[in-house]
């Protein structure tokens, strides 16, 4: 299998190296033959990219042939095809969108990198790099550029990535430096803060700043925190964390950071709430959509929250299989509070596979105009950008949820030995692209609830649900601490 890997390596025009290599090693020698079959390997991963950046190309001009057949305004035409590459790829459509605009330039204004890129002299990555740092000019320029860093194959030998950024960034100042002068005066223009999800329950926030501001913000910081160090009686926090809690105070205007009011969605089961339970939770919104928390930390949040009366408690309801159903309410189950459902279902999270973007709309999955209701069974979270693809011409989608089996014969005593049912479906849809693939997106696993209290062991449509069913007798330890547990389930339907 090895052999035909590095064969297939130097099957290309000119030939592998590396491949070459790897023929003539003498079994005695595995170490050296392992390198060479990684050097290959790596080769054919380039190749692999130039031939993906070649089908894109092809896929989205059929496409955009296509639409335009159907009539599409010339406006809205290739809508869809990053999606379609991302599903393919199994990348979210804004990679798969860069990727596609890579490819474009590399067919049409860097052949020479292509052609690295063609023969494993290049890696996908570093060809995209090249392609950003080009951007600002001229196609001309553009493909002067591509000649000297691309045509000599020994130009890019050893080069490393922060040297091949610098080289490109020289010829292009030298070649256009209006154009560099440009792209800087634009960038200032993109400045912007972003949060974004840390391991251990901590974010990343970010600011994109210029260069002067953020230099002027960060030394503000350190002479605060060496301030509060030189204090009289010091102060047992490391520089780090003072500059960190500094930042937090001086942004929110409050006296301490760790008092700091905020709206999370903090989903976690009840017996890890009321129970001491060892359940994750998991945090929806504030750009940290899908976190997990371990239940400790999710206690301490919301025991912190009471302490400044800013906790709030919503009951979300479940199937026997542990798949949510519907959630507890004052009022009717309007489409407001549907979307908050839905936002709390899908953990936040963008529903098309390998997409990962935070949800922005909320989706009739058979689409309202085809008279698809609006119901938790038929939504989804989505971000913008899979919505709009989800519009072109092609595109359909259906919810495709199966439901689980009843545990029948089960008394309540054998429902606290046997724990929680298994979850056997979460809600699913099932999207169809315009080349007949289908791809199954299913709803993230909610925290296990305590065992449900009911003495009827079949499965409950969330149209239904009524107190009536609800035997008191049965309810867990857990259950009987929520006192009103059944008080809204008539809302919530």
């Amino acid at each position: 299998m090895r052999a035909a890997i590095a064969a297939g390596a130097g099957s290309r025009g000119g030939g592998s190296p590396a491949a070459g290599r790897f023929d003539a090693q003498d079994d005695e020698d595995p170490g050296a033959a392992r390198i060479d079959l990684l050097r290959a390997l790596e080769e054919l991963k380039s190749v692999a990219s130039a031939l993906q950046a070649s089908l894109a190309v092809d896929l989205e001009q059929a496409e955009r042939d296509r639409q335009m057949h159907a009539g599409v305004p010339s406006r809205h035409r290739g809508r869809g095809v990053a999606s379609q590459l991302g599903l393919a790829r199994r990348e979210s459509p804004h990679r798969a969108a860069a990727l596609l605009g890579a490819a474009k330039v590399w067919l049409s204004e860097m052949p020479c990198m292509f052609d690295a890129l063609s023969d494993g002299r290049l890696s996908e990555h570093r060809a995209m790099t090249l392609v950003q740092e080009t951007a600002c000019l001229e196609v001309e320029d553009r493909r002067e550029v591509d000649r000297l860093m691309c045509a000599d194959p020994g130009t890019l030998e050893g080069i490393g990535t922060r040297q091949l950024v610098a080289i490109a960034r020289r010829h292009a100042a030298r070649l256009d430096p209006a154009a560099v002068v440009k792209r800087a005066r634009r960038a200032e223009g993109e400045r912007c803060v972003t949060l974004r999800p840390a391991p251990d329950t901590m974010t990343y926030l970010t600011a994109l700043l210029p260069m002067a501001q953020g230099v002027a913000a960060l030394a503000a910081l350190q002479r605060a925190a060496d301030a509060a160090t030189a204090a009289e009686g010091g102060d047992p926090r490391s520089r780090g964390q003072l500059m960190a809690d500094t930042l937090v105070e001086r942004i929110t205007g409050q006296a301490r950071a760790s008092e700091v009011p905020v709206t999370v969605n903090l989903v976690m089961s009840d017996a890890a709430l009321l129970a001491g339970g060892h359940e994750p939770a998991v945090v929806e919104g504030g750009g940290t959509a899908g976190g997990v928390v371990p239940a400790e930390v999710a206690r301490a949040l919301v025991a912190q929250g009471i302490d400044i009366d800013a906790t709030w408690l919503r009951r979300l309801y479940a199937d026997p299989a542990g798949q949510l159903v519907a959630m507890s309410s004052r009022g009717r189950f309007h489409p407001e509070q549907l979307a908050d459902f839905l936002r709390l279902r899908d953990q936040g999270i963008c529903r098309t596979p390998w997409c990962g973007a935070p949800i922005r709309q909320f989706d009739h999955v058979e689409s309202a105009t085809r008279n698809g209701p609006t119901s938790a069974e038929n939504g989804q979270g989505l971000c913008v950008a899979c919505n709009l693809a989800k519009e072109a011409p092609g595109w359909s989608a259906a919810a495709a949820s199966a439901r689980s089996e009843p545990v029948a014969g089960r008394t309540p005593a054998e429902r606290l030995r046997a724990g929680p049912p298994a979850p056997l479906s979460r809600h699913t849809v099932e999207t169809r692209t315009p080349t007949g693939h289908t791809y199954l997106s299913r709803a993230p696993h909610p925290p296990t609830p305590a065992f449900l209290p009911r003495s009827d062991p079949a499965v409950l449509d969330p149209a239904v649900l009524d107190p009536a069913v609800l035997d008191r007798e049965s309810w867990t330890p857990v259950e009987a601490m929520f006192g009103s547990l059944t008080t809204d389930w008539r809302d919530a339907a």
